[in-house]
């Protein structure tokens, strides 16, 4: 198991011109390593996907969730179990249909009776959601109030029953899959849902490399053992220090700028914006983007955020976030299109972004 040393007290945040400092610097040199570490785990087990896995491993050590959408067979449930081992947590899997309750999930009182005393009371029974990583498969085929009880255990790290509210234990990350070929007697997470998600991670089919070696290692009687790298608390220092990386005020400007450029009535928004979309992303979307540009940056060996950060995580940030309008859908444009012209027509350079007339006007409004 990768050795982190604790990093003692937590210090506030730092700011934008703040510096790590040793045991911090140290840290991060361990969690470079640990990634690597878990990278190499993961590959005994998963063929490629390495794309994959780096934005998994962002999202948990930037605290975040995220969607997995993909066809069925592309191995998603057995990377996030697989990923579970890897980081010692306690692993769940639920598997979401139209008939599961609020209460298969979050848990149940019961009346049991006290032996000592002969009195009945109730006791609070947990459910699979009282883990450290639960994988919600095919989160798309329950109803809304199951979707919305997974909610409130996602952004309150709580589950209420009756009036009684229960704390989840840290660390606590959600893995939500859907299959996008199968629509018919689903229910679509609606947008204010798919905000509190992170990431939504497409997992494509594999290269032709890749499946024959997946051909070759599951059709054999062997398999392959995966030992554990961090431990809970050990992610739990390591969700601290990305808090407290420093990010630079051009990297926040070039990130307000991707996100604000979508949005329809701000001031200096591209016209084919305002063609192809119906609805941009909110601020959320620059949290998420600056924190995973935090932890992207420490993966890499690095102790300040990048605008290359920023780009390489615009996809799955802004993906679920942003709506294409019929125009778009007649034309073929996806809401990975839109972002990508986004970032071709939005300057990287620092200096670039204040000297242009209309990103003055965007962030100006």
């Amino acid at each position: 198991m990768t050795d982190i040393k604790a990093l003692g007290t937590v210090v506030p945040a730092l700011s934008s011109t703040s510096e790590l400092t040793r045991d911090d610097l140290h840290a991060a040199e361990k969690l470079k390593s640990a990634y690597k570490s878990l990278c190499d785990q993961l590959g005994r087990v998963i063929v490629g996907q390495e794309q994959v896995i780096e934005e998994l491993l962002i999202a948990l050590f930037s605290r975040g969730h995220c969607i997995l959408e993909g066809v069925p067979g592309l191995a998603k449930t057995l990377m996030i179990s697989s990923l579970s081992r890897c980081l010692s947590l306690d692993f769940s899997r639920i598997q979401f249909t139209p008939d599961l309750m609020p209460s298969d999930i979050t848990g149940t009182e019961v009346i049991e009776e006290n032996r000592s005393t002969g009195m009945r009371e109730f006791k609070f029974i947990n459910g699979p959601l009282f883990a450290n990583m639960i994988l919600a498969d095919e989160i798309n085929r329950t109803p809304p109030k199951t979707q919305a009880a997974l909610l409130e255990a996602m952004q309150e790290r709580q589950v209420t029953v009756g009036r009684i509210r229960h704390k989840l234990s840290d660390p606590f990350f959600v893995l939500a899959t859907q299959n996008p070929i199968e629509q018919e007697g689903t229910y679509p997470l609606p947008e204010a849902q798919q905000d509190r998600f992170m990431f939504k991670i497409f997992v494509n089919y594999p290269t032709f490399k890749d499946e024959f070696e997946i051909a070759r290692r599951t059709t054999t009687s062997t398999s392959a053992e995966i030992s554990p790298v961090l431990t809970g608390d050990q992610i739990l220092e390591l969700q601290r220090l990305v808090r407290r990386v420093p990010v630079t005020d051009h990297v926040l400007h070039y990130t307000l700028a991707l996100v604000r450029q979508t949005r329809l009535n701000q001031p200096g928004a591209p016209k084919f914006i305002k063609e192809w979309l119906s609805w941009g992303a909110g601020p959320r979307a620059v949290q998420n983007l600056v924190l995973g540009g935090k932890a992207r940056a420490l993966l890499f060996g690095r102790t300040h955020v990048q605008t290359e950060d920023i780009q390489a995580l615009a996809l799955p940030v802004l993906r679920h976030r942003i709506l294409t309008n019929f125009t778009a859908a007649s034309e073929g444009i996806t809401t990975d299109k839109v972002i990508e012209r986004l970032l071709q027509e939005t300057p990287s350079k620092e200096g670039e972004l204040t000297k242009d007339e209309r990103f003055k006007k965007i962030f100006a409004a």
